[in-house]
């Protein structure tokens, strides 16, 4: 079976660990160990014979199941269990006819397809984790590295004042890490055993059903939910909307590198990737398959909250729609994660080129710093056409923004030598940076691995 990494309209959608979890193979493996488990659960409680879940048990190979036919076989019922219980039943049948019958007793195509799914979803949590724990780790050794290098702030993609890198690298971390903890936190709340039987009720097992449950969620390594939850989502809703939140979250930081990453910005760049045409270019390839993720999964998103309608206790329609969905909202959220790791891991921050930008503006981005010294003396009217006239003369002529305050007998009167002197200085104006920047990276610090 071919992974889903390598087929080309999806390669930058995945990564291979992840088109693992929901490949073929995986999803078919799920649904027979869910088979498997039910007869061990079923013999354990007196349910069906020992021998018929030995029987299922050695049936239930996966080299022996066509997934193509049972794809085909799929179209014809709307869901994929029913060729899959089919096929192996007449497995079954070959190697003990007698214990065929127990084949899937007393549950519903729902709860095998929708616990594979379930199984699935939580080998892609876990390669989400390890990720995210490479980001967390580089994030926090550049936040700290850089802690003291400064650079300007950019709102409304103007300069602003300074900050320091540090602080911006904290605000990454902050951020992924907040999002991360409502992510993983609905990784865990999904990881629920579905078993009702045909509506619900696990009417079928009569008395037994209940401790059935008990041993087919424990062999499952699963919860046991309240109840059978087949035209209830909310738990995979609050999956995939916690997607979207932490693929914008992705994005958001490759956007920035990216735009740091411009040549007349050049204070940061990725690994990146060459050009088709232009050998001079250092692509931001990594940021940009976290960017495309980011814009794709806000529509899963809404296409699962769509679906979410389900009719009475189990829907048509519904719950066929959220298998692929569910699958390509992890593998693009788990494929910008992987690419962002990678970028802020092999990051190349240039702080120089950092501090010649601020230069750069001659020192006009510190026109707030000289409001707040002299508004005290002359009111905020009189003082703001002073400063706006300052920056102006600095634009004009190119000079330094403290050289023209010190021109100007109005304003220069009311600072002192050293006040104009530091007037520019970047670590001179920089609040509590640190302490958000500390604050940030402790938070992050006290994360909780899935």
């Amino acid at each position: 079976m071919t992974p889903i990494s390598t087929h080309l309209l999806d390669c930058l959608a995945t990564t291979d660990a992840l088109a693992s979890a929901f490949s073929d193979a995986a999803l078919l493996q799920a649904m027979l160990d869910f088979e498997v488990a039910l007869a061990r659960a079923q013999a354990r409680v007196g349910v069906i014979p020992a021998r018929a879940a030995e029987s299922i048990a050695n049936a239930a190979r996966l080299d022996r199941f066509d997934v193509h036919q049972i794809a085909l076989d799929a179209r014809a019922s709307a869901t994929i269990a029913i060729p899959v219980v089919d096929a192996l039943r007449a497995r079954v049948e070959e190697i003990d006819a007698g214990s065929a019958c127990y084949v899937h007793w007393g549950a519903t195509s729902q709860d095998v397809f929708d616990t594979a799914l379930v199984q699935c979803v939580g080998q892609a949590g876990r390669i989400l984790d390890a990720d995210h724990a490479r980001l967390t780790s580089a994030l926090t050794r550049i936040s700290q590295a850089h802690a003291n290098t400064v650079m300007l702030g950019r709102t409304l993609l103007q300069p602003a004042l300074p900050i320091t890198f540090g602080l911006k690298a904290a605000g990454w971390l902050g951020a992924s890490t907040r999002s991360w903890a409502r992510l993983s936190a609905a990784l865990l709340d999904a990881r629920v055993l579905q078993f009702g039987g045909a509506a619900g009720t696990l009417a079928a097992l009569g008395a037994n059903g209940l401790a059935v449950e008990q041993a087919l969620a424990e062999d499952l390594g699963l919860a046991v939910p309240d109840a059978p939850w087949h035209a209830h989502r909310d738990r995979l809703a609050t999956l995939v909307t916690s997607c979207g939140v932490y693929a914008g979250t992705l994005g958001k930081i490759a956007r920035d590198v990216s735009l740091l990453m411009q040549d007349e910005v050049g204070e940061a760049a990725e690994p990146g990737g060459g050009s088709s045409t232009l050998p001079h270019k250092r692509n931001p390839a990594g940021c940009a398959v976290a960017i495309a993720a980011a814009i794709r999964v806000p529509g899963l998103v809404s296409a699962f909250l769509s679906g979410m309608l389900h009719e009475h206790e189990r829907s048509v329609g519904g719950w066929h729609a959220e298998g692929p969905t569910i699958a390509a909202t992890l593998q693009a959220t788990g494929s910008a994660l992987s690419s962002v790791a990678d970028v802020i891991d092999g990051l190349d921050v240039d702080a120089d080129r950092m501090r010649a930008n601020i230069a750069a503006t001659h020192g006009v981005v510190f026109a707030e710093k000289l409001t707040m010294l002299i508004v005290p003396q002359l009111g905020r009217e009189k003082a703001g056409a002073l400063v706006t006239q300052a920056v102006r003369q600095s634009r004009d002529s190119g000079r330094a923004f403290r050289e023209v305050v010190a021109s100007i007998p109005e304003i220069a009167r009311l600072l002192t030598p050293d006040q104009i002197a530091s007037l520019d200085a970047p670590e001179a104006y920089l609040g509590s940076a640190e302490t958000f920047r500390t604050r940030l990276v402790a938070a992050a610090g006290r994360r909780t691995p899935l």
